[in-house]
């Protein structure tokens, strides 16, 4: 289990396959504050719903600096499934061995029905122009998340 991120910490590198296995990196986005978000698994109830309302807002967003990366341990094929068949805009990237998403916090021990379990744990961590963690939430909701980002973030 790794340690999450706290506000002023340098956000972890990073260079993953998005859904169609080209190469991104967080250095792509010098100089724009990302959004990045962790969700356990494409094409489930929960995960559609939060990929639907950051491509919902993705102009809202793009328009006040921020650019919006989910990340989650599918592979490149499932996100261009999920991608398609949401009509999803925002990057989705393919972080299969979790370092990533572990790098950032965002895997360790969740509950679930009484059961204890290591999984991704539903994170966003916005990062600054010059590459620094803004803002670290961990254990969010899927459902009006987005919105409530916005709200914190005065867009």
């Amino acid at each position: 289990m790794s340690e999450r991120l706290q506000p002023g910490d340098v956000a972890p590198a990073f260079t993953l396959p998005d859904a169609d296995g080209t190469e991104v990196s967080l250095a792509d986005h010098k100089g724009r504050k990302v959004i990045v978000y962790f969700y356990p698994a494409a094409l489930t109830p929960g995960c559609t719903k939060q990929a639907c309302d950051f491509t919902d807002n993705l102009e809202l967003l793009a328009g006040a600096g921020y650019d919006v990366i989910g990340i989650s341990p599918d592979t490149p094929e499932k996100l261009a499934r999920f991608r398609e068949q949401e009509s999803l805009r925002v990057t989705l990237l393919a972080d299969p061995d979790k370092k990533v998403t572990e790098a950032y916090g965002a895997y360790g021990e969740k509950k679930n029905y009484g059961k204890t379990y290591l999984g991704v744990i539903r994170s966003t961590i916005v990062v600054d122009e010059q590459g620094k963690v803004e803002r670290a939430l961990y254990n969010v909701r899927a459902t009006g998340h987005v919105a409530k980002i916005i709200k914190d973030l005065g867009v």
